[in-house]
């Protein structure tokens, strides 16, 4: 029986990762479960699957959390504390699912008993990359994407030569505005922003996929987890959202990873690596579907993809930089007090800032000078929003 724990549990991943383990439940001891304010479902959650430990990270619904998990031997902890001591039980497998900079200590956490961690926190290999995969080295742990790109990648590598790779692709859907003239841009509002033309996500995620922040992220995190040269990495928009990644080779060859929109896939790769199990997805019907189409990613359209590339050459602190500017600035435009372009400049403005800061973005990649730039980077992106 493998020893699970699932960090974000509550989201959309978190909850396709249960479905999954929920349908073989015999072959998996569930550890730890975290999520954030939804305790209602978690306590669900924890007592359907006799979880060890239910973490909450808002410190202030601990007694709710308690009394929806009274009677059933499930324990019950908040705070940053509580996740890491959770991370740091043994685990033979752990999903990375919190969002934000917040998923990096846990995960760390985790790697450091050795753990596989299934990685879909994206902002972990963005803010720290190589503290990520050192740490993972250095303890016997490992690191598996479930990004569906990453993963779709991964796979296509699989038994290849990485020094024969030309040219990495990974597509994306185009978000809300891939068909708005940029003249419209200025004005669009969250709740365009938010309203996904091809699936149904978090508001949050689906505005960076609106603004190509979430691209951009992966673009790094491409760079980051497989340690290719940045000029190697493509973007394309793929409005079909069924070829996830595409790899090319020296000889001309592109693989690709082909299937439907469903998390479960990559997910399920992780949790059976390296055996591939039935899965409960879709099987495409390519007649039915008809065609793949493809168009450029414009960097004047999705300014995030050319920050990312300026991120990925400055190196060190950088995308920790990034990632904090890039979520306040996200969190302006949901309160309404910037505009949908405006977070791209915020970003830019704050990594102008920033890098002007003697030593900060070149200090060593530890985890306190993650932390240390990821406050300053939020406190200097807040003052940038305040002046508008």
């Amino acid at each position: 029986m493998r020893r699970i724990s699932i960090f974000g549990a509550t989201g959309s991943i978190g909850q396709s990762t249960i479905d999954l383990i929920a349908r073989d439940p015999e072959s998996y001891h569930v550890v730890a479960l975290s999520g954030g304010r939804n305790v209602a479902q978690l306590a669900e959650d924890a007592r359907k699957l006799n979880a060890e430990i239910a973490v909450t990270a808002e410190v202030a619904l601990l007694p709710e959390l308690r009394e929806q998990l009274a009677g059933s031997g499930v324990e019950a902890a908040a705070g940053e504390a509580a996740l890491i001591e959770a991370a740091r039980r043994p685990a033979d497998w752990v999903m990375s699912a919190i969002v934000g900079a917040a998923g990096l200590p846990p995960g760390l956490a985790a790697l450091e008993q050795g753990a596989t961690l299934a990685l879909a926190n994206k902002e972990s290999m963005v803010c720290a990359g190589p503290l990520v995969m050192q740490t993972a080295r250095a303890h016997g742990g490992a690191v598996l994407p479930v990004d569906s790109e990453h993963s779709a990648v991964f796979q296509a590598l699989i038994g290849e030569d990485i020094a024969a790779v030309e040219r990495v692709i990974i597509t994306a859907s185009g978000g809300a505005f891939r068909d708005w003239p940029l003249e419209k841009l200025a004005g669009a509002t969250p709740e365009e922003a938010a309203t996904h033309p091809n699936w149904a996500m978090g508001q949050r995620i689906t505005i960076d996929s609106a603004s190509m922040f979430n691209k951009a992220l992966e673009v790094i995190e491409t760079k980051e987890f497989f340690d290719i040269d940045p000029a190697l990495i493509e973007v394309l928009v793929h409005p079909e959202s069924m070829i996830h990644a595409l790899v090319g080779f020296r000889d001309g060859a592109l693989m690709a990873h082909v299937g439907p929109p469903d998390m479960r896939h990559a997910i399920g790769f992780a949790l059976h690596y390296p055996e591939r199990k039935t899965l409960p997805v879709a099987r495409l019907d390519l007649v039915k579907l008809g065609q793949f189409t493809f168009r450029a990613a414009c960097e004047t359209r999705w300014p995030a993809l050319r920050l990312a590339r300026e991120v990925m050459a400055t190196g060190g602190l950088a995308g920790a930089v990034f990632n904090a500017a890039k979520e306040r600035a996200l969190d302006a435009f949901i309160a309404r007090r910037i505009g949908f372009l405006r977070m791209a400049e915020v970003v830019e403005e704050t990594l102008n800032r920033v890098s002007a800061q003697s030593g900060l973005i070149t200090a060593g990649i530890t985890l306190d000078n993650v932390r240390a730039a990821d406050h300053f980077a939020r406190v200097t992106a807040d003052e940038i929003i305040t002046q508008d």
